[in-house]
């Protein structure tokens, strides 16, 4: 509360002495940069490019995290067929893996992050182009406060006509057609230049580039080799623990096997005793009857 109302008494203090020197014949503009930018071309086109880019890395950040998901649910699903060694890879290498996400994340948009970085080297350029017109505007008109309507500068209250962030558009716009023409003018120069005639090759320079590119190939050599070891390190975790977990599987299914043939031949023992149970009553009674026949006789 005591920071808002220091801050409106500054602000008022401000206005009433640009009020002030504007009594002395003190002239005052303002720009709007968040307009400015919406209307400058290469920045839209920059941004656009930024965006879809963001949008990239979600959705791999997104395939990554469902990749994550989908071993945790498999891991709770075989938990009960797996060794306590081979629960503690599998969860290792969950961890391993959610690392890796939140570090691509911080990478890509953290407070240092890929993205705010691209965006400050997007907006800065403009910024200082915004800058030089603004500075050259206010000299040729003769402003003495030129303030930045988007900022962090409250403004109780501006009229239009004080806006010159139409004047500022038409001031860059105007510099990017002249740096256009200028660069066509001079490529067109050169080409006329070089059409007919070799260029010179400096060989000092032509070293520094094949050092420069060897360098660069032997670092990328190194990258490769170590992104392939790892894979080949995962890959080899893999495979160990599918052999593991395959005769995990066949030895349980090998005791299930001879668990359900012992359980058979049991059945198969039982059923045979008791038909030759069966077969010797009937013998029995068969001899019964027969010599209850010969005694009648």
């Amino acid at each position: 509360m005591k920071t808002k109302v220091l801050l409106l008494l500054t602000m008022l203090l401000t206005l009433s002495t640009i009020n002030a020197q504007r009594v002395n014949g003190a002239r005052v503009g303002y720009i709007d940069m968040e307009y400015i930018l919406e209307n400058v071309t290469a920045y839209q086109e920059a941004n656009t490019q930024l965006e879809a880019k963001a949008n990239r890395w979600k959705t791999e950040m997104q395939k990554k995290q469902g990749e994550i998901e989908q071993m945790k649910k498999n891991l709770s699903a075989e938990r009960v067929l797996l060794t306590k060694e081979l629960v503690d890879e599998r969860e290792e290498e969950i961890q391993i893996l959610e690392g890796e996400l939140t570090k691509y994340q911080q990478d890509r948009f953290g407070p240092n992050g890929s993205l705010m970085i691209q965006r400050q080297n997007l907006v800065k350029p403009i910024q200082d182009q915004v800058l030089t017109a603004v500075q050259d505007i206010a000299k040729k008109r003769r402003y003495d406060f030129v303030f930045d309507k988007s900022a962090d500068v409250v403004m109780l209250y501006s009229a239009q006509k004080f806006d010159i962030s139409d004047l500022v558009l038409r001031t860059i716009n105007r510099d990017v057609k002249r740096k256009g023409r200028a660069a066509k003018l001079k490529e067109a120069s050169e080409k006329t230049k070089f059409d007919d005639t070799e260029k010179e090759v400096n060989p000092e320079i032509e070293a520094k580039k094949q050092a420069a590119a060897e360098k660069r190939s032997e670092r990328e050599k190194v990258l490769e080799e170590r992104k392939q070891k790892r894979l080949e390190e995962r890959e080899a975790k893999k495979k160990a623990y599918e052999e593991k977990r395959k005769k995990l599987i066949a030895d349980r299914e090998a005791k299930k096997k001879a668990a359900e043939e012992k359980r058979k031949k049991r059945a198969e023992e039982k059923k045979k005793k008791q038909e030759e149970k069966k077969n010797g009553k009937e013998e029995e009674q068969e001899e019964n009857e027969g010599g209850g026949a010969g005694n009648g006789k």
